[in-house]
């Protein structure tokens, strides 16, 4: 065996595991917006459909130690972290075995175990809380890296002025990566936004790149440098991901506002298709794709199933982590 075999099976396996949590996260949003048409899923919710490529490239390269803060479209941060999809379903349910006991629902969810510091309806929450963990970092000095996922209507917000600021005076070993789907809720985010969104972190002095999002192994090596930049004491980075949502922001939204045919386009690019296509193009035989596929779809099968199943949770008693 030469020497470069074992890498270039370690890396089709990590390859191939992109695919497979790209394939999850598609088919668990999926699975959430049928429950919620059942009624099953109470209160809203802000599917990821579309975006997968940019949650899983990022996750891909981060250590054991490292943390992610999601936002309320934060179901495919969840999962690309490792956060187990039948304790997150029985959660999107409001179930007892949810993996916050059935009360964050669909926007709050939390795993500390796997490294989710929160998801967070408040725009902008996630980089607070970025930035919080980053400074705990460095002055623990654990060599670890903190995350943050936002959409580019942040970019708007405070937080995304004061939080870069402060990440470059200290220059903290946080990574901020902004999400730009176009549309900020209902309204293109040209429309109400100056310039050039990484531009405003170049300014700062960040390390800033702009990525296609739609392609995991761009955002994957991306990603990377990011990450390589912040943990080796070289400050903050910020990653822009260009990329689209197939739905509506939420639930209650149609997506009416987009100009005929600008959906169609975008689809041609879907994540989940370009993934499987470059794959077949590496050699990787269409009966592996396939049954990796089956895999995914049986897990959100008996996951579905067991969350459906589960008890809802005692209002008089909380899990024993929520309580100090």
């Amino acid at each position: 065996m030469s020497a470069t075999q074992p890498a270039l099976a370690t890396r089709a396996v990590a390859d191939a595991d992109m695919y497979r949590r790209i394939c999850l996260i598609r088919r668990f949003e999926e699975a959430v917006q049928r429950l919620f048409q059942r009624g099953a899923v109470h209160g809203t919710t802000h599917l990821y459909i579309g975006q997968e490529a940019g949650a899983v490239g990022v996750c891909s390269v981060l250590e054991q130690g490292d943390r992610v803060a999601g936002t309320y479209r934060g179901h495919g941060h969840a999962l690309a972290m490792g956060v187990d999809p039948e304790a997150l379903m029985a959660e999107m349910l409001g179930r007892a075995t949810g993996v916050c006991g059935g009360r964050a629902g669909s926007m709050n969810v939390i795993d500390l175990e796997r490294g989710l510091v929160g998801c967070y309806g408040i725009i902008g929450g996630s980089m607070g809380a970025t930035t919080g963990v980053a400074l705990a970092f460095q002055r623990r000095r654990t060599g670890n890296v903190a995350v943050a996922f936002f959409g580019e209507g942040t970019a708007n917000q405070g937080y995304f002025g004061e939080c870069l600021n402060l990440a470059a005076v200290e220059r903290l070993p946080a990574v901020y990566v902004c999400e730009n789907n176009r549309y900020i809720e209902f309204t293109p985010a040209e429309d109400v936004t100056a310039g050039v969104i990484r531009e405003r972190a170049e300014a700062l002095g960040l390390w800033a790149r702009t990525v296609d999002g739609m392609d995991a192994w761009a955002v994957r090596d991306a990603a990377a440098e990011a990450v390589e930049h912040a943990r080796s004491g070289g400050g903050p980075a910020f990653l822009e991901t260009l990329t689209y949502r197939f739905v509506g922001h939420s639930r209650s939204d149609p997506a009416r506002y987009r100009p005929e045919g600008e959906l169609d386009e975008w689809r041609l690019r879907d994540p989940l298709v370009l993934t499987r296509a470059r794959l077949e193009r590496e050699g990787v035989p269409a009966a592996d794709l396939h049954a990796l596929e089956a895999d995914v779809a049986r897990e959100l099968e008996e996951a579905e199933a067991a969350a459906l199943a589960a008890p809802w949770p005692d209002p008089a008693s909380l899990p024993p982590e929520f309580v100090g």
